[in-house]
């Protein structure tokens, strides 16, 4: 019988106890990352951290998720990475909205420890996204975490690009552009892992409604 694509066409769905430990350690990382940063962006007066910040605290808690839905349904992996995209609009929402807000609040941000924290959180987020390299190819579920770790990197290089700016034209410009930038990755990432996780969960259901089930066809 031709055409079922239950076998190899599947993508990894993260049912793997070495990729569960790598994301415990993830997790790790990004929730310390997140106080530290929260500290550091109060003390600078720096919106881009606060949105870097805001992203560390987001990856802990969607990463929390993908772990939930590891081993699941198809259908529960792919609305786990639903809400996970939607999150991800949330907070590039709330960043382009603060940032904007803080266009009307005097006061430039402190570029040493925007660059000094901007650059300690590089180097967490790219041992991230070393481990989790050989899996940026998996479901919605799974390509989510590696979207998230390299959301932080490049959020990272923007602030450190921003601090450098900051501390050469004296305004605060160059630390609320990083944020409006970082908000509207945010939501390109949240749209490519809805896009994927609706296209999942239309696969299915194609499966599913046309009859052509891997039992039926181990049975021909």
């Amino acid at each position: 019988m031709t055409g079922c694509d239950c076998g190899g066409g599947l993508k990894f769905d993260g049912v793997s106890a070495g990729y569960m430990r790598i994301l415990w350690l993830v997790i790790a990382i990004n929730a310390s990352m997140f106080l530290f940063e929260t500290g550091a962006s109060v003390v600078s007066n720096s919106m881009a951290l606060r949105a870097d910040a805001l992203d560390f605290l987001g990856d802990a808690l969607t990463y929390g998720i993908t772990l939930l839905a590891i081993g699941r349904s198809l259908h529960w992996r792919a609305s786990a990475a639903i809400f996970k995209g939607v999150t991800l609009i949330c907070m590039g929402l709330w960043v382009l909205g603060s940032s904007i807000h803080r266009v009307f609040v005097l006061g430039i941000p402190n570029e040493l420890i925007m660059g000094t924290v901007a650059l300690l959180a590089f180097a967490a987020n790219m041992v991230s996204v070393l481990l989790l390299l050989n899996y940026r190819d998996g479901d919605a579920n799974v390509r989510s975490v590696w979207l998230c770790s390299r959301n932080d990197a490049i959020g990272n290089l923007a602030v450190l690009v921003a601090a450098g700016a900051v501390f050469l034209s004296q305004s605060h410009w160059p630390d609320l552009l990083v944020a409006l930038l970082m908000s509207m990755l945010f939501l390109h990432s949240a749209a490519l892992i809805i896009r994927q996780a609706r296209h999942e969960m239309n696969h299915q259901h194609e499966i599913l409604t046309s009859g052509a089930g891997c039992s039926v066809a181990e049975r021909d």
